[in-house]
């Protein structure tokens, strides 16, 4: 889930148009090694007038064969273009397991609600589920639209009736009601499924 935002990240970092992937490259560096249908031996056969005469790659995935034409420089560039991408990808994969989003992943939707249910968390248990839902609150809720927090209980409780416009004033707000909140020793067996219910009764929800 935290990945699905990749083509249009990749995109923005022109990983896409620079033609990275092994065919990309392949396409850019030599030319594939052509069979063709004989009739007089009933088979594909391979053109010869290549062999010796240039390197050659065989592709592991579909056994196809390309001729290496290109110089050193051009072959050191791509390399260049891919330590490149493999860096931007290690910062990419950095980033989606660091803070909030390690727990969470990427909130992606523009409107959503938070169903908190600490079961039978003990104090401090509670305690670090409150500093893990605040972090999330601040880094990634205050980047969407629309939210709201609903907690299961037995007595259902909710921060708003209905999702809130986000802003840092509410976001701020809704960090005050969750350290508010009480630890609660019992939770009725069917009070996550009516926290969800509720929170899927809010038809902005996404």
């Amino acid at each position: 889930q935290s990945l699905v935002s990749s083509s249009k990240w990749l995109q923005r970092y022109g990983l896409k148009r620079n033609k990275l992937s092994l065919s990309q490259i392949l396409s850019q560096i030599g030319f594939q090694h052509r069979k063709d249908y004989v009739t007089t031996l009933g088979k594909p056969v391979a053109s010869r007038y290549a062999d010796g005469l240039f390197p050659q790659y065989k592709r592991a995935q579909d056994g196809s064969v390309y001729n290496l034409t290109a110089k050193k420089e051009l072959i050191l560039h791509f390399v260049d273009c891919l330590i490149g991408a493999i860096e931007l990808y290690k910062q990419r994969m950095e980033w989606l397991t660091s803070e909030s989003r390690q727990i969470f992943g990427v909130i992606q939707e523009q409107c959503i609600v938070i169903v908190l249910d600490f079961g039978t968390a003990a104090p401090t248990e509670f305690d670090l589920c409150r500093d893990a839902l605040s972090m999330v609150l601040v880094e990634q809720v205050i980047q969407i639209s629309r939210f709201n927090l609903i907690r299961a209980a037995q007595d259902l409780m909710k921060w708003q009736q209905k999702c809130t416009p986000v802003s840092e004033r509410t976001v701020k707000s809704a960090v005050r009601w969750l350290w508010k909140l009480e630890h609660m020793t019992a939770v009725s067996h069917s009070s996550s499924a009516e926290a969800l219910l509720e929170a899927m009764a809010d038809e902005a929800v996404s």
